[in-house]
C-alpha cells in the first residue's frame, strides 16, 4: 500500500488527488458528481487515479452532506428535551439584537418547532451541584414519543450540564436503552461543553438535525469502499481544518458540517509553507478563494495559520465548535445569468452538475458564467477538464445570445458583463472577510483554486488591488490536496471561570495537563504515532464585566504556573483586544472563562505537485480572446510547457482548471511548480 488519496465532492465535479509515497508523484482527476448517488461519482473519479483500492494506505474526503441537509432543510426530525422551565430557550434565542435596526430582519426558522420540545425536571446550579434530582420518568416519556412518532434524533440540553454532565449522561442512558441504535441521541455537553444556554442548545439541535444524514452517508460509503477492497479507515475533514476517522465523525457528525470547503484553506496553509521552504518569498498572509461550479468560498491564512474561530453562525444558527472562518456566496461556473427588471443578474441559482451549463451538452439552455467564458474565448473547448469533456460552443453562443436579445445587448458585451458581475460579487465576498474586519487585502497574496478560480482570479485581484495571484498545481483539485496536508485534530474545552485576582496558576496548569492527557489519548485512538502527536493550549479571556471573549494562545500547559504569568496574560489579552477592536484597557482586570486544548497528529507531508515534463511541445494555438471589449490574439498553452515568464494575454490550460492571464499581467512558474501571476493595478 503506497497511495495516499483525498477526495472532494463538489456540486458539479468530484475531485480526487493521489500521492504515491514511493515516487512522490501526484496525480489528479475528476468526474461529474452524481447527486442521486454520490458514491457513483466517487468511484468514477477514484478509478482514474488508482486501479486497486487495496493499494491505498490513507484515504480522506470532504463531505457536504450535513451542510446540504441544512441548506435544503432536509435533515432529520428532532425532538428536543430541555430542562423544566427552559423549554423556550431555543425559540426565544437572542432576540433581534444582532440586527436591531434592520426593519426587514427575520430570525431564522428554528429547526425544532415548539410542539417538538419536551421538558424534564431536575436542576443543577451554576457550579454543577445538584439541587433537584433528574426526573427520569419524563425522560422515558420523551423516549416513548420519539419511538411512536418516528423521530430521527433526540437532542438533550439541560441547564449547567457544561459544569457537570451527570443529568445529561443519565438521560442519554435512558434514551439509548429505550430507543436503541435507530434514533440518534445527542447530548449538548458532548457537542459543546461551553457556557451560553441558547448557543449550546442550537449546537446540539444542529448535530441532531444533520447527524442522521451524515451517519447514513458515511456508513454507506464505508461499506462500498470495504466491498472494493479498501482496508484502511476512511478519514473525514472537520470544519476546524483537522481530520478524524469516519467512526468518530459518525459519533460527532456536526464537526463535518463545513468539511468540503475547509480543505482548500488547509491547502493554502500548505502552499504558503511550501513556497517559503522552496526558497520563494514568504507568503504568510494568504486569501484562499475556491470557485467551483456552484459556489465561491473565501477564507484566510494569517501568519501561516488558518483563521479559526471558536464559534460560528451557519444559516443564522449559532454553533459552538472550532470553525475555519469561511464566507460563501452562490457564484460559480454554473451560476445562471438572467434578466430582472431590465438588469443583468448572476446567481445564486446554479445549473449544477445536471444539466449543467449549456456548453456541457446535457440539455442546459440557460446562460451561465462558464458559457460566458466559452463565448469570450477564455476556455479551450477541446481540452476542458484535461480532455474529459468537449464543450458545445454553439450551445453556449445560443444561451448567451438568447439572454443578450432579451436585454437588447451585443452577445460579446453581455458575456463580458456576466463575468464582470460575477467578479464584482466575488470581490465583495473577499471584502466581507477582510475590509469589514480591518484587514487590508493588498497585504495578502490571492491563492486561487477550484475549477473556475484561476479563470477569474486576476480580475478579482485587480479590483481589490491585490498584487499577486498564486495558482497551485491541479487547482481544480486543490481542496482535495489540502486534505492530504491536514493534521488529525481533536478539540477539547473546559469551563474555567476565574477572575484575575483569584486565579491560581498552578491549578490552571493542572487542568491543562489533564486536558493534554485526554487529547493525546484521543490522538492515540485515531492511530497517530506517539512521535507525531502534539497539543496546543489557549484560554478564552475577557475584561471583568464583558460578555464576549477572545481566545489567547498559551505556550504550553506549564506556563500558567510560572512567575509573572498573570501580568503577561493580561498584556497578551490587551494586545489581542487592540488587534480586534482597535483599543484596549490595560489597567482593567481580566478573567479566564474557558480553557482550550487542541490535539494535533501530523502525517508525512507531500511535496508540492509539480507538472510533468513534456518532451515535445507543439506550437501554441493562437485565437482571439475578448478583454475589455477588445479582441486580443492570445496563445493557449499547456501549463506543463511553461518555462520562465509569460506576458499576458494568455490562456493556460491543465487537467483540472484554466488560468486566464489578462493583458498587462505577467505569469511565471515559481518554486515548487506554483504559477505566480503579477497583476497590474488600475
Amino acid at each position: 500500500m503506497s497511495y495516499r488519496v483525498a477526495m472532494d465532492i463538489g456540486g458539479t465535479f468530484t475531485d480526487v488527488v493521489c500521492y504515491d509515497e514511493r515516487t512522490g508523484a501526484v496525480t489528479a482527476s475528476k468526474a461529474p458528481t452524481t447527486p442521486e448517488d454520490l458514491t457513483e461519482g466517487v468511484f468514477a473519479a477514484l478509478g482514474r487515479v488508482v486501479e486497486d483500492p487495496g493499494a491505498i494506505s490513507f484515504f480522506v474526503h470532504g463531505t457536504t452532506q450535513g451542510l446540504n441537509a441544512l441548506l435544503e432543510r432536509k435533515g432529520g426530525r428532532v425532538l428536543l428535551l430541555a430542562g423544566a422551565g427552559a423549554g423556550d430557550v431555543y425559540r426565544i434565542a437572542r432576540g433581534n439584537r444582532d440586527r436591531m435596526f434592520d426593519l426587514r430582519y427575520r430570525k431564522p426558522a428554528p429547526l425544532v418547532p415548539p410542539g417538538d420540545v419536551m421538558e424534564a425536571g431536575g436542576r443543577l446550579d451554576h457550579r454543577g451541584r445538584e439541587l433537584v434530582p433528574l426526573e427520569e420518568e419524563a425522560v422515558r416519556r420523551a423516549a416513548r414519543r420519539a419511538r411512536e412518532e418516528g423521530f430521527d434524533a433526540v437532542a438533550v440540553c439541560l441547564l449547567f450540564s457544561y459544569a457537570d454532565p451527570v443529568h445529561e449522561l443519565r438521560a442519554g442512558e435512558i434514551l439509548r436503552a429505550e430507543l436503541g441504535e435507530d434514533v440518534l441521541v445527542v447530548l449538548s455537553h458532548e457537542v459543546a461543553r461551553e457556557w451560553r444556554e441558547y448557543e449550546r442548545t442550537s449546537s446540539a439541535v444542529l448535530e441532531a438535525y444533520t447527524g442522521p444524514v451524515v451517519r447514513r452517508y458515511l456508513a454507506r460509503i464505508g461499506r462500498r469502499f470495504a466491498e472494493r477492497g479498501l482496508t484502511v479507515p476512511v478519514h473525514v475533514m472537520q470544519s476546524s481544518g483537522g481530520l478524524v476517522n469516519a467512526a468518530h465523525a459518525m459519533r460527532r457528525p456536526l464537526q463535518t458540517l463545513l468539511s468540503g470547503p475547509v480543505g482548500g484553506t488547509m491547502g493554502g496553509v500548505a502552499a504558503a509553507r511550501l513556497l517559503s521552504r522552496a526558497g520563494g518569498p514568504s507568503r504568510d498572509n494568504v486569501i484562499c478563494v475556491d470557485m467551483g461550479g456552484t459556489s465561491f468560498d473565501v477564507s484566510l491564512v494569517v501568519g501561516g495559520r488558518p483563521d479559526v474561530s471558536a464559534e460560528a453562525r451557519i444559516e443564522g444558527h449559532p454553533v459552538l465548535m472550532p470553525v475555519v472562518n469561511l464566507h460563501t456566496i452562490g457564484a460559480g461556473g454554473g451560476s445562471i445569468a438572467y434578466a430582472e427588471a431590465g438588469a443583468l443578474r448572476v446567481g445564486p441559482e446554479s445549473a449544477g452538475a445536471v444539466p449543467g451549463p449549456a456548453c456541457y451538452g446535457r440539455g442546459g439552455a440557460r446562460a451561465t458564467v462558464t458559457d460566458a467564458n466559452v463565448v469570450l474565448g477564455r476556455v479551450d473547448p477541446a481540452w476542458f477538464a484535461g480532455g474529459l469533456m468537449t464543450l458545445d460552443m454553439a450551445a453556449a453562443h445560443r444561451a448567451i445570445g438568447a439572454l443578450a436579445a432579451e436585454l437588447g445587448m451585443d452577445p460579446l458585451r453581455l458575456a463580458e458583463g456576466v463575468c464582470d458581475v460575477a467578479n464584482a460579487k466575488m470581490a465583495q465576498a473577499i471584502r466581507t472577510l477582510t475590509v469589514d474586519h480591518g484587514i487590508e487585502p493588498r497585504e495578502f497574496a490571492l491563492v486561487a483554486f477550484g475549477g473556475a478560480g484561476a479563470m477569474h482570479a486576476a480580475f478579482i485581484a485587480r479590483e481589490l488591488g491585490i498584487p499577486e495571484v498564486v495558482v497551485p498545481r491541479f487547482p481544480g483539485a486543490f481542496s482535495a490536496w489540502g486534505m492530504l496536508e491536514a493534521d488529525v485534530r481533536r478539540d477539547l474545552t473546559q469551563p474555567y471561570f476565574r477572575p484575575q485576582d483569584t486565579l491560581d496558576g498552578a491549578d490552571m496548569s493542572g487542568n491543562l495537563v489533564m486536558l493534554e492527557r485526554e487529547a493525546l489519548a484521543a490522538l492515540a485512538a485515531q492511530g497517530v504515532p506517539e512521535e507525531r502527536r502534539r497539543v496546543e493550549h489557549a484560554a478564552d479571556l475577557r475584561y471583568e464585566g464583558q460578555d464576549y471573549t477572545l481566545t489567547v494562545p498559551l505556550r504550553d500547559a506549564a506556563e500558567p504556573a510560572e512567575p509573572g504569568f498573570l501580568t503577561a496574560l493580561a498584556a497578551r489579552y490587551a494586545d489581542a483586544h487592540t488587534a480586534r477592536y482597535g483599543h484596549a484597557t490595560p489597567e482593567a482586570p481580566v478573567e479566564v472563562v474557558m480553557l482550550r486544548s487542541t490535539g494535533l497528529g501530523s502525517f508525512p507531508r507531500a511535496a508540492a505537485p509539480a507538472p510533468p515534463p513534456e518532451p515535445e511541445q507543439a506550437a501554441p494555438v493562437v485565437r482571439d480572446v475578448i478583454f475589455d471589449g477588445v479582441a486580443h490574439p492570445t496563445p493557449v498553452l499547456r501549463r506543463s510547457s511553461l518555462d520562465g515568464a509569460l506576458a499576458g494575454p494568455a490562456v493556460i490550460v491543465e487537467e483540472t482548471a484554466t488560468t486566464v492571464v489578462p493583458p498587462g499581467c505577467l505569469a511565471t512558474v515559481g518554486a515548487g511548480g506554483f504559477l505566480i501571476v503579477k497583476v497590474e493595478s488600475r
